[in-house]
């Protein structure tokens, strides 16, 4: 059996001055099975080559979309990624089943408490109904959405907590399943 590969595509507008996406990243960085692909600094620009994207995708089982939570969704750099790679005929419509069965993993920070995001919190929806835009892509696209990975308080998480929170995430990669059929 062919082992699993997972595409970590890393989206933060600045890797080099983020804290956590920078740390998730470089703790990731040693595992085999994973590429990590960071849509920033390959396209600084923000003119994705499609073809190439669009054969990493076809190339692993698994895609990660590692990210801060901006504005109650992704950051620019990872929706311009989606609207230039995510095609009609590649990724959904007629023939496009390149990416039916993969799994998508969403592993995401966000500034405020996990309580904030509640129907009474700050920000009166919960993290579910937040990613809803994401899970419907997901679902036009074939792909299997597994249950987000999520550091709330990213702000103020002191070091015990992000190496817990990045134990987890390493735990994650090195567990998930082969998508069927690929």
């Amino acid at each position: 059996m062919t082992p699993q590969r997972t595409l970590v595509l890393v989206a933060h507008p600045d890797l080099e001055s983020s804290r956590i996406t920078a740390h998730l990243t470089s703790a990731i960085m040693d595992l085999e099975h994973v590429t990590v692909h960071d849509l920033s600094a390959a396209h600084p620009d923000r003119q994705f080559d499609t073809a190439r994207e669009q054969e990493l995708l076809r190339g692993h089982d698994t895609i990660v979309w590692q990210f801060p939570w901006h504005w109650y969704s992704v950051p620019g750099v990872l929706k311009e990624w989606m609207d230039q790679v995510l095609t009609y005929g590649f990724a959904y419509g007629t023939g496009g089943d390149a990416l039916q069965g993969k799994r998508l993993q969403l592993v995401l920070s966000t500034g405020g408490p996990e309580a904030s995001y509640a129907e009474a919190g700050y920000n009166r929806f919960t993290m579910e109904e937040l990613l809803r835009p994401l899970d419907a892509t997901a679902h036009l696209c074939g792909l299997e959405m597994a249950e987000p990975l999520i550091l709330h308080s990213a702000h103020g998480v002191d070091s015990d907590g992000l190496e817990r929170h990045t134990a987890r995430y390493r735990e994650l990669l090195s567990a998930v399943p082969a998508a069927a059929g690929h």
